[in-house]
């Protein structure tokens, strides 16, 4: 990262060079040098391989939509729209964030002791009214991620299996997967961020 680079962890707080918050993550540079390292090789890759800039963002925007993170999904629904998202995209991910936004997480264990924990929740399936905008892809994925972020002990074979039947490759899934949990950790720092920002 280069001088003139924003970090993008100190966009989302909105850290100002020299603040009492700027100074708290330059008592831990590595942390700080690698999250950026993570956005930019999920967000900004040398090679997106199987997975567009522009699917990158629309499952960050999806995500960031169903954590209830409002600041954040506006910062990555600025970068779909970068990304040449059509109105009828945005639309249908606003809709299906609407439709899949619950609490969790939900799942089961295996039979045994810790099956008194087993939950039951909804398992979102994305609206025909919104699958065509989307494509087979996008939906699959947004199912499989509604999986990882309210089901991560359901989060089995047939969603995956789904998603390579939508055109996936066994790499994009990875992928796709690393950028849910990528963003999970972000928000939770942005969030602890803002939150240590009102007792300075």
């Amino acid at each position: 990262m280069t001088a003139t680079d924003a970090d993008t962890i100190d966009t989302l707080v909105g850290i100002a060079p020299g603040s009492p918050l700027d100074a708290i993550r330059a008592r831990r540079p590595q942390a700080r040098t690698h999250a950026e390292a993570s956005y930019r090789a999920l967000f900004a890759p040398a090679d997106p391989g199987g997975v567009t800039t522009l699917e990158r963002f629309a499952m960050a925007r999806f995500v960031t939509g169903l954590h209830g993170e409002s600041p954040t999904s506006a910062f990555y629904a600025a970068r779909l729209d970068g990304a040449g998202a059509s109105p009828t995209l945005r639309s249908a991910i606003d809709a299906e964030i609407a439709a899949a936004r619950t609490q969790g997480p939900w799942g089961s264990y295996p039979r045994g002791p810790l099956s008194v924990e087993n939950t039951g929740g909804v398992i979102h399936r994305v609206a025909d009214a919104n699958r065509a905008a989307l494509g087979a892809r996008l939906a699959s994925a947004f199912e499989h991620t509604h999986m990882l972020v309210f089901h991560p002990r359901d989060a089995a074979p047939p969603s995956l299996a789904a998603m390579l039947a939508a055109g996936w490759t066994t790499t994009d899934v990875v992928t796709l997967s690393q950028l849910v949990a990528f963003l999970s950790f972000q928000i939770r720092v942005v969030a602890g961020l803002r939150t240590l920002a009102t007792t300075l």
